[in-house]
């Protein structure tokens, strides 16, 4: 029989053009399956075929887990209880109990050929897009061979590709046969093996019919630097030019706007804004906004935002219709964008300075002339005044020395009494943790900074978001949540 494996092996490599390991571990499916018919459970078989001899080997298995990871005892095996027979053993590793085999002419011989047939075909799919990918293409030129639930199979070549519905421009109406053009977005390897899924919607998609159009940006001599897409309706790309006599505007659009025509055709009419990219993050979005005109741009780093004024007549010019302009302009460049007149941009200044005077006064025990001079002089936390390095505070014409410490001195004081009671608050906190078995005192005080405060706050909380939150272990996490939850039970019995 293990001669006839051998030869069985080697023919169906030899017909079907694949590695004889393919068809190998094809065969060692099909054993193991019929091999687990065996067993009423959900039992986990695994058969090895040695490639020298053809004899094989039936093993049932067992995966060692954690309580929180144990689904099922039919085939995973708690760390502990493994650890009685194989104490080197880890997490993750497999106990295996020898079987007695399965005679091979015993198995559903129609089953078998459908597993090492999968398994060749998959093989083969896989081929034909490792060859596919090799020639490093991104756009899929082919044909819609069938509809599917509103899912579209190209075929190109050998290759098909899948264009889901959500990738399809809106209404666009693909019938079979139609020539069609698509982005190559990924490669999904799942049960049902390799397949390519392409998109006529993502803002790579644009990026590449541009290169396809402009020569000057396959030369790099233009770069597209980003794009971003409301399919069917709006596009607007970022290009910069790598060569100062080469307008990267022009270029793209082309002669009479042949090159961008093109590109809009191809994408159902999709109107295409065409900006300069800038390393200036506040000019890269000015750019972005066109055709509006900005008046102002306020940048908080922190929050990664923009407050972007405009002229009232330009608020909906800059916004789009239903913030299309503004969406994609943030897309673009990554920025979140706030549009607002200068009416409101003066409202906001104005409370928010209101808050911060309100702070220095209340803080740092100043009249409103002292701290009205801080909020003119760009101040806004205390930590800016009691650490902004002591010449530049000694420029402002209204303040002497004498003055400058004294507010330096004053708004540490501030920051060390905040930061004494926030200690004291989570030290309080943290002494309900602490009656806990298992629990320490480092661990309470991280706990307590973030929010949980007493042993009900801990019972509420999943074993996951514990070891986020104080980076520990699962299994210590799973105890000190059991330890907190103890109560719950008490009162039940």
């Amino acid at each position: 029989m293990s001669r006839e494996m051998l030869m069985l092996a080697d023919a169906l490599a030899r017909e079907k053009n694949v590695d004889k390991e393919v068809v190998f571990e094809a065969l060692e499916q099909a054993l193991a399956q019929a091999t687990k018919k065996r067993f009423k459970e959900d039992a986990d078989v695994r058969v090895s075929i040695d490639r020298e001899t053809g004899d094989y080997a039936s093993f049932r298995r067992w995966q060692v887990v954690t309580e929180t990871e144990l689904e099922s005892e039919d085939y995973q095996i708690l760390l502990v209880d493994a650890r009685d027979t194989h104490p080197d053993i880890e997490i993750g590793d497999y106990i295996e109990e020898p079987l007695e085999n399965i005679e091979f002419g015993r198995i559903g011989a129609q089953a078998a050929k459908q597993v090492i047939l999968q398994k060749i075909r998959d093989a083969e799919r896989e081929q034909i897009i490792q060859d596919f990918l090799a020639r490093k293409e991104h756009l899929v030129n082919g044909v819609v061979k069938r509809i599917d639930r509103g899912n579209a199979i190209i075929e190109s070549g050998r290759v098909e590709g899948f264009l889901h519905r959500d990738q399809m421009i809106p209404r666009e109406n693909l019938r079979v046969g139609d020539r069609v053009r698509a982005y190559l977005l990924r490669i999904d390897r799942g049960n049902r093996g390799p397949q390519v899924v392409l998109s006529r919607t993502a803002p790579e998609f644009i990026m590449k019919l541009f290169e396809l159009e402009v020569p000057e940006i396959e030369e790099g001599l233009l770069e597209i630097k980003a794009a971003a897409r409301d399919p069917g309706l709006r596009a607007k790309i970022a290009v910069v030019s790598h060569d100062p006599r080469i307008d990267p505007i022009g270029t793209c659009i082309g002669l009479r706007g042949s090159r961008v025509t093109s590109v809009t055709n191809e994408l159902a009419g999709e109107r295409v804004d065409i900006i300069h990219w800038s390393a200036d993050p506040a000019q890269y979005v000015i750019n972005a906004l066109a055709p509006a005109e900005v008046s102002s741009i306020v940048v908080d780093e922190d929050k990664h935002s923009m407050d972007v004024v405009v002229e009232e007549e330009q608020l909906a010019m800059a916004i789009g219709r239903g913030g299309q302009n503004v969406r994609l302009a943030s897309e673009l460049t990554g920025w979140e964008l706030n549009i607002m007149s200068r009416e409101a941009a003066d409202e906001k200044q104005s409370t928010e300075s209101r808050k911060t005077l309100d702070l220095f006064i209340g803080k740092l025990d100043v009249d409103e002339e002292v701290a009205q001079i801080l909020v003119d002089e760009g101040f806004s936390t205390l930590e800016e005044v009691a650490y902004v390095p002591l010449n530049e505070m000694l420029e402002i014409e209204a303040f002497d020395e004498e003055l400058v410490n004294e507010l330096r001195n004053r708004a540490r004081n501030a920051l060390l009494t905040a930061a004494i009671v926030g200690e004291e608050q989570v030290e309080a906190s943290a002494g309900d943790l602490l009656s806990l078995e298992g629990m320490d005192a480092e661990t309470a005080r991280t706990l307590a900074s973030k929010g949980v405060h007493t042993t009900e706050d801990l019972a509420e909380l999943a074993v996951d978001e514990l070891t986020e939150m104080a980076a520990m272990d699962a299994e210590r996490a799973k105890q000190l949540i059991m330890a907190a939850r103890a109560p719950w039970f008490t009162a039940q019995g």
